[in-house]
C-alpha cells in the first residue's frame, strides 16, 4: 500500500457511530493517492466489511496502548 502522502484521524474514545462516520466522511474527501492513518481505541471490525465492499485495501497494526493505527487508501 504505497501512497505519497497520508492524512492522519484520531477517534479514540468518540462514542459510536461516530467514529465510523468521521472514518467514512474522511475517506469520501481523501484526495487520490493519499491514505488515511486512523487511531482508534478498539479495533473495528464491522468497518472492515464496509471497507471491503467499497473497494479500499487497508493494514491494522495494534499498539502498546492497546489502540489500533489503520491505514485506509483505494487500490493502486
Amino acid at each position: 500500500m504505497e501512497t505519497q502522502a497520508t492524512q492522519h484521524l484520531d477517534v479514540r474514545w468518540l462514542p459510536p457511530p461516530e467514529p465510523f462516520e468521521r472514518i467514512m466522511r474522511a475517506l469520501q474527501q481523501l484526495p487520490p493517492d493519499t491514505a488515511l492513518l486512523v487511531r482508534i481505541h478498539r479495533e473495528p471490525f464491522p468497518l472492515y466489511d464496509v471497507l471491503r465492499d467499497e473497494g479500499y485495501v487497508w493494514q491494522t497494526a495494534a499498539l502498546a496502548d492497546g489502540s489500533f493505527d489503520i491505514r485506509i487508501a483505494r487500490p493502486a
